[in-house]
């Protein structure tokens, strides 16, 4: 697996299609949640993408700090179902994290992560912080990775 990340205006046709496609399939239909992915985010965000032979099977989105949280942010992070057995979501979380130290030059990062998944964010250094959330009716919790 590879990763690259590319502002929205360089990602391919192909490429955004592929990307929509993966986060419809996953956020709407394997999670049953009708809810407006299409947020008007991904014009200012940096995409992380992680391609497995010239397919995507891994995405993130990344914020500088002040677009969507005061920190930096991650959102949107999937890897296709058929992906998940070989730990590509550890390789994009790190991928992720590497690309806000690199293109913003920041390590404070603040995430809306889904509750059941995390255990997976704290082992990437992440810490919840107060209580959760109800998002799309979805649970979710503050989790911020700081390194004060």
């Amino acid at each position: 697996m590879h990763f690259i990340t590319k502002k929205f205006t360089e990602l391919t046709t192909t490429e955004l299609y592929e990307i929509l496609q993966i986060r419809s399939k996953v956020f709407v239909v394997e999670q049953d949640c009708v809810y407006q992915d299409l947020d008007g985010k991904d014009q200012k965000s940096l995409h992380v993408i992680g391609f497995k032979e010239d397919k995507i099977v891994a995405y993130s989105r990344i914020f500088k700090p002040g677009d969507y949280f005061q920190n930096a942010s991650i959102g949107r992070v999937v890897v296709s179902i058929s992906e998940r057995k070989f730990g590509f979501g550890h390789d994009l979380m790190k991928a992720s994290i590497k690309a806000i130290e690199d293109q913003y030059q920041v390590i404070d990062i603040t995430i809306s992560a889904q509750v059941y998944l995390q255990k997976f964010y704290e082992s990437h250094g992440f810490f919840k912080i107060g209580e959760s959330y109800l998002e799309d009716g979805i649970p979710h919790i503050r989790m911020d990775k700081t390194n004060k």
